[in-house]
């Protein structure tokens, strides 16, 4: 990597060719960037126009690879160089389009902690930690912040940890202390400030607007009240005038300020939102009032009529629905914030002496755990970190986690994951994962980036919102001048004007009504709402969905290709049968191809080496034999030279391109184990076969119900195996699906699936191995097995965490119930938009004399909102399929 203002690639090659080696360029420019993410908690955003504001802004900015600024979570998402850039100048781009911008996180969290120093503070003893803290292994980089007594680390988590910078600062012998320095809450808190700021605001705007609402439309009808705000104090200019006057003043200014900075700051970047309908609606009642008030104190024949009722119920009324929507909107992010909870704040620290006999138990925080520490876990508590059990048995609850209602059985080797119960055993758990490394955390990172991720059916929303606003204030003026100008020129009867009122007022009334009853915010919150709600639910089902690209794929799939083994079969394969071709002794024939299939990562491989081990029962962990020229033939088996032997172990096609024959006898053998839906897997020494072995691999409980299901609901199957044909075709007949491919290669899959593409199907593939990851990116919808490869998780768009084939058919029925309550959202948003502004506008006032009064507009634009929020927060009740739950209760999940 270079800066090509200072070299170029042609020095760069001479420079190498200079000490005496040849260099040939590849390639002009290599396509992987230095690339961080930031996420940052934008406020003050109120519609799409606020966020496509912001995110053009962020996008205009060099260094930005890409950003993403999600209305529903108040949240940006950017991908940045840091060389270019820092996240400081990505805040104030966004404080210069005029919202706030709060840091959440950066990409340097990984292995970043900031500890908060108690002592001395002066500079010999900061310089003496800081020195100190430099000179321990795996320290990178030290930032100290004097006013806030603030160290940040960043290290290595294979060489240090927390504890060992807390241990080196309290011994430096000045008297310090050090712990984790406290956080002021992250999103959860800014979310609560919100709703206490909009809860103050509706009390006190209540507080003006009752004595309004009171004046002006009850105790006009108590006749002694009436009275009283009758008496004219200058010229036609009565008590109630000047009372409704310095009531609403406060409410228009001052507690709907926001509206005001709003506006300047929507329409300072050349766009229109929320802000400046509710100004422009406000302002007009409340000026026209102001100057009728003027005018009937300034003459002692006008009669003044004042709407400064409709100014201060509409923004009352507007602060009340902002108040609501808010609260529902944190009640969609609670996924997250439970998810975060599972976290234990304490653990208990095991120190061992030489003999390996525990010495010292300590209670420490949570996050002081580092890579390698023993922890204790008793029964009931909650494991402090991702590990795997050194001592003792039991069995951990980890439905939080995968969704599996059935405690699991854990014994000395098994791996446990962060934030699951221990239900009735002692166990000392190795910790290898821990901080953001943990499943836990890549799981809240995953559903966090899947709420900020929009659905493609956004984009009608974000095309509408360009010119809903600039539109609406459009019909709201035009509609004011029509119904002016036709009662300027007695176009309706005189007997359709309010008494009191004149038809200019009348007028106002429909275009003000017309200017506040629109909601641009109803349409910007009904995808990523259900959105957010639908990936929580998902989560919370074991089922990991990457966002609303996935969702709204998910929801049109007809055509699912499943891999076999680990997929349809349990992927634990077994060895059931030896054949041997030439004599020899089983124990050398199994040292030989051991130690070529130890170096492969496929199942089949370890099934090989799990049963070798029978022929060393003195050893419990064996050391095979080194094996040279090591091969692996993706799809195919393997090749290595072990004790000067050439071992070939594979299929059939990998013996036959190796110039090896196969007798008739062995293609007989060979038949015979396929027809049981077992592998046979060939093994050539020296160019002599000598063996077959029989592999089975179960089929998952359940398989042949979930395809059943799947055909019940129109979706065709499909297998596609780099297995042999004749067990890929036994396990097909096995679960009842009639289209098999087998001996694919990974690339074969991946063309499989583009073949079924371009016949019109949209295609989700199921896998979980890594041969499968070009077929899981070339799919509509990948789906990835959550006990598979880490690359097909990575390249999956769903991960199914508990490993069930069932979890197919809930993502897919939950991506439709999802997609079906965005559809709803939309139905709602943009049938009251275009049934509400005609209504406003007094279509039906000359026929029926129903007549919308602005504040009744502003009360149902804020019901709008909310509204949609509460449709999308009624998927929290998503329940999967009936069928599946008879499934559970027949015992046929995977336990």
């Amino acid at each position: 990597m270079f800066y090509p203002s200072y070299v170029n690639e042609e020095t760069i090659r001479e420079t190498i060719e200079d000490v005496g080696f040849e260099a040939t360029l590849i390639m002009e420019e290599t396509n992987e960037k230095s690339t961080q993410v930031c996420r940052i908690l934008i406020k003050g955003m109120t519609c799409t126009t606020c966020s496509s504001t912001v995110e053009s802004a962020l996008r205009s900015v060099n260094g930005v690879h890409r950003a993403q600024v999600a209305l529903a979570t108040e949240e940006a998402e950017i991908h940045y160089d840091p060389m270019i850039i820092h996240h400081d100048q990505l805040m104030n781009t966004i404080e210069d389009t005029g919202f706030e911008a709060i840091l959440i996180s950066t990409g340097e969290d990984v292995s970043k902690i900031h500890l908060q120093i108690d002592g001395p503070w002066n500079d010999a003893s900061i310089n003496m930690i800081q020195e100190s803290l430099q000179a321990l292994p795996g320290v990178e980089k030290i930032e100290i912040n004097t006013n806030l007594r603030k160290i940040s680390l960043s290290y290595k988590p294979d060489l240090t940890g927390p504890r060992n910078f807390i241990q080196v600062i309290e011994s430096t012998g000045s008297g310090f202390k050090a712990r984790i320095y406290p956080t002021k809450g992250g999103r959860d808190s800014h979310r609560q400030e919100e709703i206490n700021q909009y809860y103050r605001s509706f009390s006190w705007s209540l507080v003006f607007t009752i004595p309004v609402f009171l004046t002006s439309m009850v105790f006009m009808y108590i006749p002694g009240l009436k009275h009283v705000l009758d008496t004219k104090i200058i010229n036609m200019m009565t008590v109630g005038h000047l009372l409704r006057w310095i009531l609403s003043t406060p409410v228009q200014f001052f507690i709907g300020r926001r509206f005001y900075t709003g506006s300047y700051k929507s329409l300072r970047h050349g766009s229109a939102n929320m802000d400046v309908l509710i100004a422009l609606g406000t302002n007009a009642a409340y000026f026209y009032s102001v100057y009728s008030v003027l005018r009937a104190a300034a003459s002692p024949h006008f009669e003044a009529t004042d709407f400064f009722e409709t100014s201060a119920m509409l923004i009352s009324f507007i602060l009340l629905g902002k108040y609501l929507e808010v609260k529902a909107k944190g009640k969609t992010s609670e996924a997250i914030a439970k998810l975060m909870e599972l976290t234990p704040d304490t653990a208990t620290l095991l120190t061992f002496d030489d003999q390996g006999n525990v010495v010292n138990e300590e209670e420490i925080d949570s996050r002081l755990i580092q890579r390698h520490d023993v922890i204790k876990i008793i029964p009931g508590e909650k494991v402090a970190s991702d590990g795997f059990v050194t001592w003792g048995q039991s069995h951990v609850n980890e439905s939080m986690i995968t969704g599996e209602a059935r405690p699991v059985g854990k014994r000395k080797g098994d791996t446990v994951i962060g934030g699951t119960v221990n239900e009735n055993g002692v166990l000392y758990i190795k910790a290898t994962r821990v901080g953001s490394e943990s499943a836990l955390s890549q799981i809240v990172q995953l559903v966090e980036s899947a709420q900020m991720a929009k659905a493609p059916v956004q984009k009608l929303a974000d095309r509408i919102s360009k010119f809903f606003v600039p539109l609406v204030i459009v019909l709201s003026f035009s509609t004011w001048i029509a119904w002016f100008v036709a009662g300027k020129f007695d176009w309706y009867p005189e007997s359709w004007i309010p008494s009191s009122m004149d038809s200019f007022q009348l007028a106002l009334q429909f275009g003000i009504s017309v200017m506040v009853i629109a909601c641009p915010c109803a349409l910007g919150l009904a995808t990523p709402t259900a959105v957010m709600v639908g990936t929580g639910v998902g989560a919370s089902q074991g089922v990991l969905i990457k966002g609303g690209q996935a969702l709204e794929s998910a929801h049109k799939v007809n055509c699912i290709v499943f891999d076999k083994t680990g997929t349809l079969t349990i992927g634990k394969p077994l060895v059931v049968n030896t054949r041997l071709l030439k004599n020899m002794v089983l124990r050398e024939f199994y040292e030989l191809i051991a130690s070529a299939e130890v170096n492969s990562e496929h199942p089949l491989a370890k099934a090989i080496v799990e049963y070798a081990k029978k022929f060393r029962d003195d050893e419990e962990t064996p050391i095979w034999s080194e094996a040279q020229n090591f091969e692996s033939i993706t799809g195919h088996g393997v090749k290595a030279i072990v004790h000067n032997k050439q071992i070939i172990v594979g299929n059939k096609s990998l013996i036959l391109n190796n110039g090896i024959g196969i007798s008739i006898d062995t293609e007989e053998i060979l038949t015979e184990i396929e027809g049981l839906a077992q592998t046979g897997i060939l093994v050539s020494i020296d160019g002599q076969l000598t063996g077959i072995l029989a592999i089975s691999d179960p089929l998952k409980p359940g398989a042949r119900e979930v395809i059943s299901i799947l055909k019940s609901m129109k979706i065709k199957s499909l297998v596609v195996t780099g297995d042999n044909w004749g067990t890929a075709n036994s396990i097909a007949k096995e679960v009842g699906i009639d289209d098999v491919i087998a001996e694919a290669k990974p690339e074969d899959k991946a063309e499989k699936v583009k073949e079924l593409q371009s016949s019109g199907l949209v295609v989700a593939m199921v896998g979980d191995g890594i041969n499968d990851s070009p077929a899981l990116v070339a799919a509509d919808v990948g789906m990835a097995i959550g006990a598979g490869t880490d690359i097909a998780i990575e390249a999956a768009d769903i991960v199914l965490m508990k490993s069930n084939l069932e979890d197919v058919i809930t993502a897919i029925d939950l991506s439709r119930k999802t997609f079906n309550r965005i559809r709803l959202n939309y139905i709602w948003a943009l049938g009251y938009n275009l049934l509400g502004i005609p209504i406003a506008a007094g279509v039906l006032f000359p026929s029926t004399g129903f007549r919308l009064p602005p504040w009744v507009a502003g009360a149902a634009m804020a019901a709008s909102s909310v509204s949609v929020v509460c449709c999308s927060l009624l998927l929290k009740n998503y329940k999967r399929p009936r069928i599946l739950e008879t499934l559970d209760m027949q015992g046929i999940t995977t336990v």
